[in-house]
C-alpha cells in the first residue's frame, strides 16, 4: 500500500514551509501567486490530492497573456528586469497571467517592428521599449488596428499611437545627472555625454535635460558633443579611453543609457578619480564602482515598481473597455551614491 503523501511532503517538493502550504490550501493568510504555483506544480508531480484544489482556485479567472518586448538580453539591468517581469506576471491580481517574453537582436527600427508584428497572435496586451520610429510607429497602428493595447516602456515612441508611457521622467533624469555632475566635478572644463543613439527619445530628452541645467547654473562647464555608443559596453570604454586623451580638463561624463560598464573600466584603468561619472542603472558593476569611488552617482529605475505598476496597466487596459485614456505614468528614480551602498 503507497504511503500516504502529507504536507511535509509537500513542503519539501516545493521548497516552502509546511505552514506555507497550510495556508495556501485553506486561505488562513495571503500566499504569493507565485509561490502558490509552486506548491501546485509540486503538488501535481507528487500526485498530492492537493494539486486539483490549487488548481480550481484560479479556475475562474480570465488568462490573460502579457506580452513583452526588451533589448540588450545579456546585460545586468534587462535581466533584472526579466525577473522582476516575470514576478510581477506571477503576482498579477484578478487573471490568471502568463509572460510572453522577446529580446530583440539589435536596435534597427525594423528589427523591432518585426518583433512586434511577431506578437500578434501569441498576447493579448504588449509593452515594448523601442526607439521612436516610422517603422515602429506603423507596426504600432497594425496591432492598435487588431484591438491590442500597446505600451511605451522607458522611452516614448509611436505617441499618439500607443496606450499609454511607463518609465522615468526622462528630462528630469538628466536635470538630476546636471544638479549631481555641477556639485562633484572638482573644476572648470569639460563634460561627456553617452547616449544609445538619437532615435531614443528618452536619451534624447535626457541629454536635453543635462545641458539646460549646466547652461542655467554651471556655466563653468562646457558640453561636449553627445557620444554615441549604442549602449555597448566596448564602444563607451573605447571612446573614454579617447576623451581622457584628447581632453585635459575632462571634468565629468554622464552615461544616459547603456553601456556604463565601458566608462567605468576606462575610469578605473587610468586611475582617475578627478573625473566625476554617472550612470542609469544600479547593477553588481556599478555598485562596486560606487563604493570604490570610480562612479559618483545612479540613477536608477525602480524595476519593482515598474513592473507591477506596468502589469496593473496592461490588465486594466486588455480587460477594459476598447478605448482608454493614453496613460502616462512617471516613476521617481531611486538615486545611489557611494556612502549609500
Amino acid at each position: 500500500m503507497a504511503q500516504r503523501l502529507g504536507f511535509q511532503d509537500l513542503a519539501k517538493a516545493a521548497g516552502v514551509s509546511v505552514a506555507t502550504v497550510d495556508r495556501a490550501l485553506n486561505g488562513r493568510q495571503k500566499v504569493r501567486a507565485d509561490t502558490v504555483a509552486r506548491i501546485a506544480e509540486a503538488a501535481r508531480q507528487l500526485g498530492h490530492p492537493a494539486a486539483l484544489r490549487l488548481a480550481g482556485a484560479n479556475a475562474n479567472l480570465p488568462a490573460l497573456r502579457f506580452g513583452v518586448a526588451l533589448h540588450k538580453q545579456g546585460q545586468d539591468f534587462y535581466k533584472a528586469f526579466a525577473e522582476e517581469l516575470h514576478r510581477a506576471v506571477a503576482d498579477a491580481k484578478g487573471v490568471r497571467g502568463q509572460l510572453v517574453l522577446e529580446f530583440a537582436s539589435g536596435q534597427a527600427p525594423s528589427e523591432m517592428a518585426r518583433r512586434l508584428r511577431s506578437m500578434e497572435g501569441r498576447c493579448d496586451v504588449l509593452s515594448a521599449t523601442a526607439v521612436n520610429h516610422p517603422e515602429v510607429t506603423e507596426a504600432v497602428q497594425h496591432l492598435r488596428a487588431t484591438g491590442m493595447h500597446v505600451f511605451a516602456l522607458l522611452s516614448e515612441f509611436a505617441e499618439g499611437v500607443r496606450t499609454g508611457y511607463l518609465g522615468l521622467d526622462n528630462l528630469k533624469h538628466g536635470r538630476t545627472a546636471g544638479w549631481m555632475m555641477a556639485l562633484a566635478a572638482k573644476a572648470p572644463g569639460k563634460l561627456a555625454i553617452f547616449v544609445g543613439g538619437h532615435r531614443w527619445h528618452g536619451h534624447d530628452l535626457r541629454e536635453t535635460g543635462f545641458r539646460a541645467y549646466l547652461r542655467e547654473t554651471a556655466p563653468q562647464f562646457e558640453v561636449l558633443e553627445a557620444q554615441i555608443n549604442l549602449e555597448t559596453r566596448q564602444l563607451t570604454y573605447e571612446a573614454t579611453q579617447s576623451l581622457l586623451s584628447r581632453h585635459a580638463t575632462l571634468r565629468g561624463i554622464y552615461v544616459a543609457g547603456g553601456g556604463m560598464e565601458g566608462a567605468i573600466a576606462a575610469l578605473r584603468e587610468a586611475k582617475r578619480r578627478d573625473v566625476a561619472l554617472i550612470v542609469s542603472a544600479f547593477t553588481p558593476e556599478s555598485r562596486a564602482a560606487l563604493a570604490t569611488g570610480v562612479a559618483t552617482m545612479v540613477i536608477d529605475t525602480p524595476l519593482e515598481k515598474l513592473c507591477r505598476a506596468l502589469i496593473a496597466e496592461m490588465t486594466r487596459a486588455a480587460l477594459g473597455p476598447a478605448q482608454m485614456d493614453h496613460v502616462a505614468l512617471y516613476l521617481p528614480p531611486d538615486l545611489h551614491v557611494g556612502e549609500s551602498v
